[in-house]
């Protein structure tokens, strides 16, 4: 189960990311993947926005962990700088997800093994010099198995299902 989403502005970012929110389930996990400066953060603002959160939402590198409250809790966590599996676990993940809240984990595919079983990997990267991004979607588990003609459909707007169009415009790829 793949989708990729080309945008070619940190806005359309994140209308992604706000398109995929009412999908969001309590204790639902995403891996957000992708180098440096790719969009992960504001690919969670969009989520955020989704939930129903109208705070600043703001990169957890030093923090770690930020929450915030919308129609799930939001627990966006930053473990790039983490560099042994117990600083991960004494972050308390499974204590996130256990409380029904969502977990957004940047550089989440360095720890894809202690998520849950069922989670979205969210691949975000820099094709070219200039906005454009990459975002691709892939479901892990039978939660989104059942979910991924719904995503299908919150994607659509951008662009249909088909390959992406001119700069500016969204495309999607199956």
């Amino acid at each position: 189960m793949r989708i990729e989403i080309r945008t070619a502005t940190a806005y359309e970012t994140r209308e992604v990311g706000r398109a995929l929110a009412p999908l969001l389930r309590p204790a639902d996990a995403l891996a957000l993947t992708g180098e440096l400066g790719a969009g992960k953060t504001t690919f969670v603002q969009g989520i955020a926005k989704g939930l129903g959160f109208d705070g600043n939402v703001v990169s957890p590198t030093f923090m770690l962990v930020r929450e915030y409250q919308g129609r799930l809790r939001i627990f966006h966590v930053d473990v790039y700088r983490l560099e042994r599996v117990q600083d991960v676990l004494d972050l308390g993940l499974d204590d996130a997800t256990a409380e029904g809240g969502v977990l957004l984990v940047e550089w989440g595919d360095a720890i894809e093994g202690l998520l849950p079983p069922d989670h979205l990997v969210v691949t975000l990267t820099v094709p070219r010099d200039d906005e454009t991004r990459s975002i691709v979607f892939d479901g892990v588990g039978g939660s989104w198995r059942i979910r991924w003609e719904q995503l299908e459909r919150l994607l659509e707007p951008f662009g249909g299902l088909g390959p992406p169009g001119p700069p500016g415009r969204w495309g999607v790829l199956v």
